[in-house]
């Protein structure tokens, strides 16, 4: 269960974010290691042969079959193991044949017959068998979660590492190099370091590369791609930074989403030409005076206006300020898109 909530969770996550073409691979390390003693090879071996097979799908089946001989597999056991993988491949187009472009049923059926070939690959290896049995399990109860569709059953997904227990995840985006997250069980782990028995599932999103594929496909929605901050918060020198952090603290604490500019020795023109560039709204300055009078001077970048404001009501006048100004960003892009589809 835990596994499928994972999955689900990930799942959401990237749907969310706009991502529609991804495919959460699943495999188990038991059914690995079922897998990989009924072709023969020898458990000291079995940590070597998953560090070659985990780069089946990347460098292909001569490359693999070599690495395995360089790790002392045998030839005999080398063959088999790979012979299995080109048989999924062989149903994989079946399944394409039989389904065409329903991807849901192709993915169903598809799980069904990868399972139907491992149970007969594994045969009574207990562990083997033990896996099997998890990956169905997980499969169904994903078709309760509704993510069902997602999931690819892949017996060469070994991710390299060690520490896997259990389920082992990844998801990958169609012609796109790499994952965009991963993980599994690894009841052992954290065990390691207590001294006793805790069971432990996870997954993790790689957030760096989620925002370089959203960046590079342009999926950021238009508004949070045109305003990065509500405000921006600036010192007019660093003897007053003190101010514009306790100002940006008080603005983030009402729910605004505030950029401290980081130099404050910089001048003004150049701090309001960052905000500029970055298309913020309002922007909130402190120095000398606003520092001595305890004001806060209040530039609004669109109207070209600017007022001072005492620090005890600069919270409320910001907030309303910024109501005022985003409808006018409104309906200045409503009159950007209406231009732009009369163009057309």
């Amino acid at each position: 269960m835990v596994e499928t909530e994972l999955i689900a969770a990930a799942s959401e996550a990237l749907e969310k974010l706009g991502f529609k073409d991804f495919v959460v691979r699943l495999n188990h390390r038991e059914a690995l290691t079922g897998l990989l003693a009924c072709s023969g090879v020898p458990l000291e071996h079995h940590e070597a042969t998953l560090v070659a097979l985990d780069k089946l799908d990347k460098v292909g089946r001569e490359s693999v079959a070599r690495e395995l001989t360089e790790r002392g597999i045998t030839e005999g056991a080398g063959k088999r193991l790979l012979d299995f993988f080109s048989e999924l491949a062989s149903l994989e187009h079946a399944a394409d044949i039989a389904v065409g472009d329903d991807l849901v049923a192709k993915r169903q059926g598809l799980n069904s017959a990868v399972l139907g070939r491992l149970v007969e690959f594994v045969g009574a290896n207990e562990k083997g068998a033990k896996g099997v049995d998890e990956l169905r399990s997980i499969l169904e109860y994903a078709g309760a979660s509704g993510v069902a569709e997602r999931i690819k059953i892949d017996p060469s997904l070994a991710r390299g590492l060690s520490y896997y227990t259990g389920a082992i995840i990844e998801i990958n985006v169609k012609d796109l190099a790499g994952s965009l997250g991963g993980g599994g069980r690894y009841d052992n782990l954290v065990g390691m370091f207590l001294g006793q028995d805790v069971p432990a599932c996870g997954f993790s999103l790689g957030l760096e590369r989620i925002i370089v594929v959203l960046t590079e496909r342009e999926m950021f929605p238009t508004a949070l791609a045109r305003e990065s901050s509500d405000v921006m918060m600036a010192a007019l020198g660093e003897q007053y930074v003190d101010d514009a952090l306790t100002v940006a603290r008080e603005l983030r604490a009402a729910g605004m989403r505030v950029l401290l500019y980081p130099q404050p020795t910089d001048k003004l023109q150049k701090q309001l030409a960052y905000a500029s560039a970055q298309n913020i709204a309002l922007v909130a300055l402190s120095g000398e005076h606003e520092h001595n009078s305890g004001t806060v001077l209040i530039k609004d970048m669109h109207r070209r206006s600017q007022e001072w404001v005492t620090r005890e009501v600069a919270v409320d006048v910001i907030r309303n300020m910024l109501s005022v100004a985003k409808g006018t960003i409104e309906i200045e892009r409503k009159r950007e898109d209406y231009d732009r589809s009369e163009k057309h």
